[in-house]
């Protein structure tokens, strides 16, 4: 049974920088992955692929509708979808090899699988491949970040009702899109295919 400092559940922003820091101050450190990537939700599906998203649509819009104000003369440009999505998932690779990097120039192991906490000082990894390992260790970081909010009675196929993983990267422009919660994703990713061609509609429980 390998015995650590510190545990780190999840590596995202949060236990990815957690555990590069323990491990700078001297603590022998493990994190724990239940996904084939590191960097957790905001690397693989969250901020920096809607943000790749969001500068190649704003990218396709200045060039439709702008270029000509400031004296740029280009012919109508056309969407190559795939390719916009290929220039997200090269942001999205390079994130995620740095976050790797990190991990080993930094000495901590790196365990795959889904952590349960079974005690104190013992996290249990249980692998895809069914598979289960205990970690004993001083301390325990969980970071296991946010998930998707589900709309009682709503099933999400990930064709036409999708999450906000499955709208980074739709195989082609929808002609209408309706967007439920107005908050920082939702409008990002309503902003991307509104600029792409789609009518976008926003629904919000709030007043603003």
């Amino acid at each position: 049974m390998a015995t650590y400092d510190l545990v780190v559940i999840g590596t995202g922003p949060g236990g990815y920088v957690c555990a590069i820091r323990a491990a700078q101050l001297g603590m022998k450190v493990a994190v724990v992955e239940k996904n084939t990537t590191l960097g957790g939700t905001c690397l693989n599906v969250g901020c920096m692929p809607s943000k790749a998203l969001l500068y190649a649509s704003e990218m396709f819009e200045e060039a439709a509708h702008s270029f000509a104000k400031m004296g740029v003369s280009v012919s109508a440009p056309k969407l190559d979808l795939p390719s916009m999505m290929n220039f997200k998932q090269q942001g999205i690779d390079g994130n995620v090899k740095g976050v790797e990097f990190l991990m080993k120039k930094n000495k901590i192991d790196v365990i795959g699988g889904t952590g349960r906490i079974l005690g104190t000082g013992k996290v249990e990894v249980s692998g895809s491949d069914g598979k289960t390992q205990t970690v004993e260790t001083s301390s325990i970081v969980i970071a296991t970040g946010s998930d998707i909010a589900r709309l009682k009675g709503i099933e999400i196929d990930e064709k036409r009702i999708v999450s906000s993983t499955g709208a980074l990267s739709l195989d082609k422009v929808p002609a209408s899109l309706l967007i439920v919660g107005a908050g920082v994703i939702g409008l990002e990713l309503g902003s991307v295919w509104h600029r792409l061609g789609a009518k976008v509609t926003v629904v919000e429980f709030l007043d603003r």
